[in-house]
């Protein structure tokens, strides 16, 4: 367990749906970790049907969660193809109205899994996702991977939600500060601990401590030294005090605005 935080942060995005090792999640036993060393709230994020459907059980469940749903730009074409993408829409929009889900996400465009053939139904999907955060008032968590211009462009013409979240930021420090001027907040998670990860640390550098929230993207892209297993929310204060050091800000300091941050964008726990 690594050393308790000294003001409580959220882990702005985590999957806690989805099986580590061929083990399904002891919700309350990770809540309680993460808990232990100061990660007092999670937002879940359930980006399939059975995802979403599982993220409002735990919500209802667990006070410390907040929840996000969506349709993943990698299961878009599939569902496409199958006939049955509007009736996904109708579920997740149906879903999207529970009090305790305020997050649209994850969606956006991975170019990395899914080829050019899929890439018109990705288009397509993100843009009905913004425009349902739209209607409904809530943040827009976005996942890009190896499409960073077409992000940016789509998010441009559509218009942007008020919050709009970076989830995972993976761009350079020049993306990172066209995100800053149009007011989005960017999540690091902790790939921004990895030794090879300059690029992204200079990313960092020029983020303003308003527009930065701290992830886990669990069970995935665990934090170094622990690169390789299986990451969990309450591996956070790895990734915060890695963050903390690149800024040159003290680790209470950056605890205070993530929090604040965090309950900007997500409103009241």
């Amino acid at each position: 367990m690594p050393d308790p935080l000294p003001i409580a942060v959220v882990d702005n995005h985590t999957h806690l749906d989805i099986e580590r090792e061929g083990h399904p999640v002891d919700i309350a036993d990770a809540l309680a970790r993460a808990r232990a060393v100061g990660v007092d709230r999670v937002v879940q994020i359930g980006c399939d049907l059975p995802g979403a459907r599982a993220t409002i059980e735990m919500i209802d469940t667990h006070p410390a969660m907040l929840g996000g749903v969506a349709l993943h730009p990698n299961e878009v074409p599939g569902l496409a193809d199958s006939g049955s993408l509007d009736a996904a829409y109708a579920e997740i929009e149906e879903l999207a109205g529970h009090p305790r889900v305020r997050v649209i996400g994850e969606t956006g465009l991975d170019y990395y899994r899914t080829g050019p053939e899929g890439h018109g139904a990705q288009h397509a999907s993100f843009r009905w996702h913004i425009d349902l955060a739209k209607r409904l008032g809530k943040a827009l968590q976005i996942h890009d991977r190896d499409a960073h211009a077409d992000v940016l462009r789509i998010l441009e013409e559509e218009g942007a939600p008020e919050s709009t979240v970076l989830h995972c930021f993976s761009g350079d420090l020049s993306m990172a500060q066209e995100c800053v001027e149009r007011g989005y907040y960017l999540s690091f998670a902790g790939t921004v601990t990895f030794k090879n990860a300059h690029g992204l640390r200079d990313a960092l550098s020029v983020t303003p401590l308003d527009r930065l929230l701290v992830e886990t993207d669990a069970p995935y892209l665990t934090p170094h030294p622990w690169r390789g297993s299986v990451n969990a929310p309450h591996l956070v204060p790895l990734t915060v005090r890695a963050m903390a050091a690149t800024l040159g800000v003290a680790v209470p300091t950056l605890c205070e605005a993530l929090s604040e941050n965090s309950e900007r964008v997500y409103g009241p726990w």
